[in-house]
This record gives structure tokens, C-alpha cells and sequence, in this order.
């Protein structure tokens, strides 16, 4: 099978046709027509093999995480999603492989009405490179940088999970094995919060998706908006498995610093916490308050109402401790 054929066999045959794709896949580029006063958001985000996804992740799980972040990013703008772009690159053509990538992928743009309009295929190392597309009112879009001192500060979900399969995965923990899927699950099949993004997009004065670690992507709205943050480590969500599996202090750092949780970080002004409380139940995400933002310029933490000091930081590329 050669890489036309490939295209037209593999991932031409998705169920979702949007009417504003004039022209999808198959030509030099695709053309779109979007609707009238409105913005369109663009993110780009590559998956490589052994970075972001252990080598004998399922290609299932892996379409499914590389549509997944895309899409986690548009949520922290606000955005709802309208159109794909696929960018892979494989050692060879395995037919079984790419049939389970494809139902990852394809499975997730059907649940959102996302369509794959167009991309690329090469030979080499395998990774994935996904340009997603999504539309926000005119005016009406979410960014790092709308923060202000005294706005309360809220999580979506649990955190540390994902952080916590890895581990389990490389040997560094070992989980109860009743737990083990409930866990993995979390790390190979994040849940964008899509919906949520949207509903919060009339409240929230900034957001950030949750994927290099809580107190990094926090220092990015901090930076970003010229503030500083006290978070309350006792409301940090954590699930009774990584409590259980780790003890209480060793659970709060991974929350802290665990990536790939792939939730929404996002302030809000004491005047809109109760319209945007009532516009998430139909959601139905959790949401909690885990802090306030503050003139400081930098990021606390306390317990029990007292400052306590942590050595933490979340993932980044490049740096010496990357792998």
C-alpha cells in the first residue's frame, strides 16, 4: 500500500461531514467556510513515541490522545471544535495498527462533529501531529491573561492520576491491581473538557488546560496575567486510589506536578462564581475551588490555613530532568 492509497483507505471513511468543509482531504489544501462573526482558534500539538506515550500504548489509546490534547487546548480558549488536521509519521504501514488508530481518532472527532479535512503521511520514528480548528463568538474567547488579584481559582476533575499511571508503567509505583485499569485509563483516554470550556466561557477571566503539571500551567496565567496564586493544598481533588497507593503528602506533589491530566485550570471573580457554578451542572464536570489569586507575583501554598514551602515543578521540554 502506497501512502495515496494509504490516505484514501485509512482515513477518507469517517462519519462526520460537516456542512462549512467546502473541501477535505485529497487535494493540496482543504477549504472551510466558517461562520460569520466569529473567531476561529488554532492549536497544534505532536505526540512523539516514548515522550508523550509509552512505546506499547494501543493505537486506539494513542488517536485517541492525539485528537484528545488538541481538542483540551480549544477547551481552554472556550472554543468548540469543528475541524482536524493530521500529520503522522510511521516506521511502516501496519494495516491492524492503523485500523485501531483510526477508530481512536475517529471515535472522539464523531462525539464532538469534528472532521479530519486534510494532513500528511511520512516514514520514519512514529509520531503525531495534530493542527485542530475550533470556533468562539467574536468577542467572546477565553486567554492566560485576564486574570486579576482576588479571583478564585478552579479545577476541573481529579488531578495526578495520569501522573500516576506512568508511574506504575515505568515501576516507580506499585498500584493494588483492582486499580490498575481504572488508573490507566485516565493517562490513555483523557477526557477534554470540551463542554465545560464553553460553559465557562461568559465567566472565567482566564483558563489553561492541565498538561505539564498544575504549578507549571498555573505559573503560565500568573506570568501571563501579572499575579501570583495561594493554592489551598487540602481542596487539591485527588482520587482515593492515589491517596491510598501513595499517602496524603506524596499524593499532593504528584497532583502538583503530575502532567497529562489534561483538566481545566481556570479564575474567576467572586461576581460571576454563581453563574458560572449554575452554567457547569448541565455539564456535569466536577469543578473545585482550590485557591485565590493574589498581587504577590508568585505561587503559595498552604495546609490547614498555614504557608508551607514545596519543591516542585511541573514537565518541560529540553530541561536536564526530561525524558
Amino acid at each position: 500500500m502506497k501512502e495515496f492509497e494509504l490516505i484514501k483507505h485509512f482515513f477518507t471513511k469517517q462519519s462526520v461531514n460537516r456542512k462549512d468543509v467546502v473541501l477535505g482531504i485529497g487535494d493540496d489544501c482543504a477549504v472551510i467556510s466558517p461562520i460569520e462573526n466569529q473567531n476561529i482558534v488554532v492549536t497544534t500539538d505532536t505526540l512523539v513515541a516514548g515522550v508523550h506515550f509509552p512505546f506499547d500504548t494501543s493505537p486506539r489509546a494513542i488517536g485517541h490522545k492525539a485528537v484528545a490534547v488538541n481538542l483540551s487546548d480549544l477547551a481552554a480558549m472556550g472554543a468548540k471544535p469543528s475541524w482536524l488536521s493530521l500529520a503522522i509519521t510511521l516506521p511502516d504501514i501496519d494495516e491492524t495498527w492503523l485500523t485501531e488508530f483510526c477508530q481512536g481518532v475517529f471515535d472522539l472527532c464523531e462525539f464532538y462533529n469534528v472532521q479530519l479535512i486534510g494532513g500528511d503521511t511520512t516514514q520514519g520514528p512514529l509520531s503525531i501531529t495534530i493542527t485542530a480548528q475550533g470556533l468562539t463568538p467574536e468577542d467572546g474567547y477565553l486567554s492566560r491573561s485576564g486574570a486579576k488579584s482576588g479571583d478564585w481559582l478552579y479545577v476541573t476533575g481529579e488531578l495526578g492520576d495520569a501522573a500516576l499511571a506512568l508511574q506504575h508503567i515505568t515501576g516507580r509505583v506499585d498500584i493494588d491491581a483492582n486499580f490498575v485499569d481504572a488508573i490507566k485509563e485516565k493517562l490513555d483516554y483523557p477526557k477534554p473538557r470540551v463542554l465545560a470550556g464553553q460553559a465557562i466561557r461568559e465567566y472565567a477571566s482566564s483558563a489553561i488546560d492541565l498538561s505539564d503539571g498544575l504549578i507549571a500551567d498555573l505559573g503560565h496565567i500568573c506570568q501571563a496575567s501579572n499575579v501570583g496564586a495561594n493554592i489551598v493544598l487540602d481542596d487539591l481533588p485527588i482520587s482515593d486510589i492515589m491517596l491510598e497507593t501513595l499517602g496524603k503528602t506524596v499524593a499532593i506533589d504528584t497532583a502538583l506536578t503530575g502532567g497529562d491530566d489534561y483538566e481545566l485550570l481556570f479564575t474567576v471573580a467572586e461576581d460571576n462564581k454563581v453563574g458560572m457554578e449554575t452554567a457547569l451542572i448541565n455539564t456535569g464536570v466536577a469543578i473545585t475551588c482550590i485557591g485565590q489569586l493574589n498581587g504577590s507575583a508568585k505561587i503559595t501554598t498552604t495546609i490547614d490555613n498555614k504557608p508551607v514551602s514545596i519543591n516542585a515543578q511541573g514537565f518541560e521540554h529540553f530541561s536536564k530532568d526530561d525524558h
